[in-house]
């Protein structure tokens, strides 16, 4: 998949979006990608995940996992992809734990997944959790990466669409400066209907 048709589909789905939002890392961004609005369409996030699978298809693969909520999707479809057992992370207390009687085998090669990166946390504390299991971390896929290739990892890492969009800090945010209301994607359920599809980015990266 090329980074144009990347960008088609998330222009089609209207899967990236333009507002101020406060992304998990805690920066805010004029810019959002949401995944979620690609992955409701299954053709669409096999053709994603398909990438995934085939990038680490030789590395002997036994287990899938990604960290809860939003790389779940994306995990679950590139384990079916691979045929491997498929987990998910999740937060308890503030810190990733294994729930829901899921569990690493010391010694299993374990592929971490996530849709969206941006500073890499998340992916991070996954990885670090593996290996508390006793894993070995084969490598980090993703498929938007929003640092574009800046955000490391001791790991093999892939991503389908990487690219740079621009991200503040609270206190440098001109978006807090001009009043411009900030929105946690997912927590409101009627701003995204009036949220439009940023043309001016897609003409920069295209």
């Amino acid at each position: 998949m090329t980074q144009k048709e990347a960008i088609d589909i998330f222009k089609k789905t209207e899967a990236l979006l333009e507002g101020h939002f406060l992304l998990t890392s805690g920066l805010h961004s004029p810019n959002y990608f949401q995944c979620a609005k690609v992955l409701q369409y299954p053709d669409y996030a096999e053709k994603f995940c398909r990438e995934i699978a085939q990038h680490f298809k030789d590395q002997q693969v036994d287990c899938v996992i990604s960290p809860a909520i939003g790389g779940i999707v994306v995990g679950q479809e590139t384990g079916r992809l691979l045929k491997k057992k498929t987990i998910f992370a999740e937060r308890q207390d503030g810190e990733m734990t294994l729930r829901r009687g899921f569990e690493i085998k010391k010694g299993e090669r374990v592929l971490t997944v996530e849709d969206v990166v941006t500073t890499g946390g998340s992916i991070k504390e996954v990885i670090n959790l593996v290996r508390q299991w006793g894993g070995i971390v084969v490598g980090a896929a993703f498929i938007v990466d929003r640092s574009a290739g800046k955000v490391t990892f001791d790991v093999p890492t892939f991503s389908v669409l990487p690219m740079e969009v621009i991200t503040y800090t609270k206190d440098l945010c001109p978006l807090c400066k001009t009043n411009i209301p900030l929105v946690k994607p997912g927590s409101r359920k009627s701003s995204y209907n009036s949220l439009k599809t940023n043309h001016n980015l897609f003409c920069l990266i295209l």
